[in-house]
């Protein structure tokens, strides 16, 4: 409220305040206020729990969706290699560290050729397992190597069991994609090695591309820079996790796939410190020479 005052020909302004009223607003709003609070940190507590109750039910359905593909996929392993499928099972779980793949993805892509490879070799099924474990880490080092895309290279060799070469020069070794060029790849095998390789016999032939690139360097190249690098060691450890989803529900087994991912982790986090190190250093220098 407020009066005026009018004194010697000057009006004077005189205002009164009402403490307690603004005492009393202040309150009201910091109740409002307070309300408020409680009602995000609710509202923050709900959404924090629906997005644990979302990871959760993901994390499950993954685990589940690997264990029915393994399921699959192990069953025919089982029915094409008999009583070698143990051996490529075997395999299957390291190639995480060897070709850079899941078992599920390494059953996968084994299960495309190996009936021309079993057949090749005339039924020999311990034998077919050691050479398609071969060309699967061979197929992963020249993507590594070469920087061809894995699939694309895949695609190739599974196109080798059905004669077709077209796809010969995806490899980047030097070979175009025709027969006659894989007959030269072959024979400059046989040169490297004194063995005859027949271009009709799958196993000949995959065995052949294996020389070769033993003879370019490329051969371990996946393992190498699974070692060493952070980009291989980032492959190496997502192919590891995706082993230990499987293996939660019983598609695999489940210590030796948690071992691995630590030892894939370990490896990312060998590659990638010194990698950081060096780069807070560098920016140190920055700001210093800025300044």
């Amino acid at each position: 409220g407020g009066d005026i005052l009018a004194s010697e020909g000057k009006v004077t302004l005189s205002t009164a305040l009402d403490n307690s009223g603004l005492e009393k607003g202040i309150k009201g709003i910091s109740g409002s206020l307070g309300g408020l609070e409680n009602v995000v940190k609710k509202l923050g507590r709900t959404i924090a729990s629906a997005f644990a109750v979302k990871a959760v039910a993901t994390f499950f359905k993954q685990t589940v969706d690997a264990f029915a593909a393994y399921e699959q996929l192990a069953g025919g392993v089982e029915t094409i290699f008999g009583e070698s499928a143990a051996a490529v099972k075997a395999y299957a779980e390291d190639a995480f560290y060897t070709a850079g793949a899941s078992a599920n993805e390494y059953m996968e892509a084994v299960t495309g050729f190996s009936a021309s490879l079993i057949s090749s070799l005339g039924g020999d099924t311990a034998k077919a397992a050691q050479i398609a474990n071969t060309a699967m880490v061979d197929m992963a080092d020249n993507a590594n190597k070469m920087g061809t895309a894995v699939e694309s290279i895949r695609t190739a060799y599974q196109g080798f069991a059905k004669q077709n070469y077209t796809m010969l020069d995806n490899l980047k070794l030097g070979y175009g994609g025709t027969k006659t060029e894989m007959e030269r790849l072959l024979a400059d095998a046989q040169t490297i090695t004194g063995i005859k390789y027949d271009i009709s016999n799958l196993a000949d032939v995959y065995t052949a591309i294996h020389v070769i690139q033993e003879k370019l360097g490329i051969a371990g190249a996946t393992a190498a820079e699974a070692e060493k690098t952070i980009s291989g060691s980032a492959a190496m450890t997502a192919a590891a996790w995706k082993n230990v989803l499987a293996a939660i529900s019983g598609g695999g087994d489940l210590d030796k796939a948690i071992n691995n991912l630590v030892f894939s982790i370990s490896k990312y986090f060998e590659n990638i410190v010194p990698v950081v190190e060096r780069a807070l250093a560098g920016v140190g220098r920055l700001i210093e020479q800025v300044a």
